[in-house]
């Protein structure tokens, strides 16, 4: 599955690999499959294991997936609509207290959703899935839409699914379908202090 990405130092081919693209295939996932990858995304590190992720998520052939996929805006809606699950990325906003101290509000919840999101992703790419996390997301309907307490905040949502070829998009999107590249190491690393 490797891209023509190349890293400046050696890294597992993996995470080259992965890359989030448009065009899926329309096909259903196998749950087996789905809880795989979200079984890689709860191994992921949190601040005092409190593990604030939660995902939701609907099966394309489901009776929750309209309702997902009206969550998304437009945009995402319409290439969105061709993948295997559909999935919203939660956080706990609240670091529950275990005896020893009381609750209190979590400064590093979204951190560490996206640690949760990035296990996640790489696991989807090991099984042959692609996985696409979008902000396009009416977070007000999904809140009310799927029963969301108050304390959690909604992340992203995630279009997960097999890739298909990019003839599939519109001619606007079909430019951009391929791997992305990054900034160098030296471009978002510094030795001390922030550079003037």
């Amino acid at each position: 599955m490797s891209t023509e990405r190349i890293s400046d130092y050696p890294v597992e081919s993996l995470f080259l690999d992965r890359w989030s693209p448009r065009a899926f295939t329309a096909t259903s996932m196998p749950s087996a499959d789905l809880f795989t990858i979200i079984e890689a995304a709860r191994w992921a590190p949190s601040a005092y294991n409190i593990q604030p992720w939660r995902f939701l998520y609907s099966h394309r052939d489901d009776a929750n997936w309209q309702i997902f996929l009206d969550l998304l805006d437009e945009f995402n809606a319409s290439w969105a609509q061709h993948a295997s699950v559909l999935m919203i990325v939660l956080s706990d906003t609240v670091m529950p207290g275990d005896g020893t101290r009381p609750d209190k509000p979590s400064r590093c919840h979204s951190f560490d959703a996206g640690a949760s999101w990035a296990q996640l992703a790489l696991q989807a790419t090991q099984l042959g899935y692609r996985a696409h996390a979008m902000v396009g997301v009416d977070f007000g309907r999904a809140r009310k839409w799927l029963n969301i307490p108050q304390r959690f905040h909604i992340e992203i949502a995630i279009a997960i699914g097999k890739q298909d070829d990019p003839s599939i998009l519109p001619m606007d999107l079909r430019v951009g379908e391929k791997p992305s590249g990054r900034l160098s190491v030296h471009e978002i690393s510094y030795a001390g202090s922030f550079p003037e």
